[in-house]
């Protein structure tokens, strides 16, 4: 069950990350224990919250406080750095892993009402005849209007393989009950066509965990039909799984970096292709939404002369992510390195300059993707 504008506007959480447990990150001292050289006084900051939690107007728990306190920790970080409760850091998995329990529905709060936008190919709602443009009116008996989108996400997740009752207002019929079962829904990435002139159009909306495999199965497809032209459009793709973006790379990148990522104390790791040789004549979309690892992909491309990158300068962030679990089921999302391309540029802040910029305007068609074809025809 996903907000689709969430979806596309999620830069911030969609990020280039890796997933690690919290005994690799850091040694943890025990919980009291004092720690050499610590000039901060903790005994200090349980003053002032049993103060507030003494003095202070209205209720307030101090597992409230607590949580206030952790995440007070992140208040000098940058704004990719941040904590999450469980509920929150379940929500951040789901995105970046493509998987959740659910129906399988996009939707999107219009005027006051929960409308469907489209239900996912394969999912339980679609299965089930639920149509785009259906507007939620009830979930399980419990009327959802004045609910936000995500309370009525809420209570549309479950289980897997535990029936929900939806009930939807298509137009002007009578409304109708859908009762379903909920399942593993995986959110494709990648959608593909093959466009005139024999060039082969992939359109990438993240870097999940499946990508590589989508990606991988998409070119095996092409390559039956002969296409050896092919169009990766990356436009409004947030990022992801920096393993991805490596693994995809190599599909397309001759041997040789991909990119470096610069840890703490100047300390560098470089990923490389193993390609052989460029299969493909390559031009890479990008706009002002492509961020993280769709940059890494485009100034992969440019640095390393595998292909062409069209469109508006990219979003620019440069930076890395660690997401930790933490042992209440919460999280935290750190930002551990920076990027660089195979040269070595700094993007963060800056983006990626396309190659050939082309801009395209509302009402317009899409200019840039007939400035892709257009190049891949010469």
């Amino acid at each position: 069950m996903r907000d689709k504008r969430y979806i596309k506007n999620r830069i911030f959480q969609l990020i280039l990350v890796a997933i690690i447990s919290i005994s690799t990150l850091l040694p943890l001292p025990v919980y009291g224990e004092a720690i050499a050289g610590d000039p901060v006084d903790l005994g200090y900051f349980i003053q002032i919250m049993d103060l507030v939690k003494t003095n202070y107007v209205h209720d307030i728990g101090e597992e409230q406080l607590i949580e206030g306190g952790i995440r007070g920790l992140f208040y000098y970080l940058d704004e990719n750095s941040d904590y999450y409760t469980k509920e929150e850091f379940d929500a951040l998995l789901d995105d970046i892993t493509g998987d959740f329990v659910g129906i399988g529905v996009y939707i999107r709060e219009e005027d006051g009402q929960i409308i469907i936008t489209e239900p996912i190919k394969g999912g339980p709602a679609y299965k089930a005849g639920i149509k785009s443009g259906d507007i939620i009116l009830a979930v399980d008996g419990q009327d959802i209007k004045d609910l936000t989108t995500k309370e009525v996400v809420d209570l549309i997740k479950g289980e897997v393989n535990t029936k929900v009752n939806i009930k939807v207002q298509r137009g002007k019929e009578k409304p109708k009950n859908f009762t379903m079962t909920r399942q593993n829904i995986r959110v494709k990435t990648v959608e593909h066509k093959i466009l005139d002139k024999n060039i082969g159009y992939i359109s990438l909306s993240q870097f999940s965990q499946c990508s590589y495999d989508e990606v991988a199965a998409t070119l095996k497809e092409l390559d039956k039909e002969r296409i050896s032209s092919i169009i990766l459009d990356l436009r409004d793709n947030p990022g992801g799984l920096l393993g991805e973006v490596i693994d995809i790379s190599g599909l397309f990148i001759p041997e040789g970096p991909v990119v470096h990522i610069k840890y703490r104390g100047d300390n560098i790791r470089t990923y490389y292709s193993n390609l052989k040789k460029a299969k493909y004549k390559l031009v890479v979309l990008v706009n002002e939404n492509s961020a993280s690892a769709s940059e890494i992909f485009a100034g992969a491309v440019q640095d390393r002369k595998a292909g062409t990158v069209v469109g508006v300068p990219t979003y620019g962030k440069g930076t890395v992510q660690q997401i930790v679990s933490l042992p209440k089921g919460d999280g935290m999302k750190l930002t551990i390195a920076e990027y660089l391309t195979p040269n070595k540029r700094n993007i963060n802040g800056k983006g990626i300059k396309p190659d050939i910029i082309v801009e395209n305007k509302d009402g317009d068609k899409d200019v840039q993707l007939q400035k892709a074809i257009e190049l891949l025809t010469k």
